[in-house]
């Protein structure tokens, strides 16, 4: 799947399914992947800072990067250390699906 795809996928999602996280100044939406490799958790964030991406696998935070760029740089980290965890293909057509 496309780096543009997958980004207009990931907004649109944050955009349907977000939620506040308090104060109306931070917004955040998850999506979580299940495998028989472990559960890989996308978090996104809209604050004052900007786009936060979290990345979590078996709900241990691994990454958090600001903006687009750095998410796709460290989930090519992410999807070494993790084989067959990360399948951004699957992953984000199951996102679009549910949009």
């Amino acid at each position: 799947m496309e780096r543009n795809d997958i980004e207009r996928i990931f907004e649109a999602f944050f955009e349907k399914y977000k939620k506040t996280e308090g104060d109306r100044t931070v917004w955040s939406a998850v999506w979580t992947h299940m495998t028989p490799e472990g559960v890989l958790e996308l978090n996104i964030t809209k604050c004052p800072r900007g786009t936060v991406l979290k990345v979590f696998v078996n709900k241990k935070k691994v990454a958090e990067v600001e903006g687009f760029d750095a998410y796709f740089e460290t989930m090519e980290k992410v999807a070494l250390e993790h084989p067959g965890l990360y399948e951004p293909n699957k992953i984000f057509s199951e996102m679009e699906f549910v949009l």
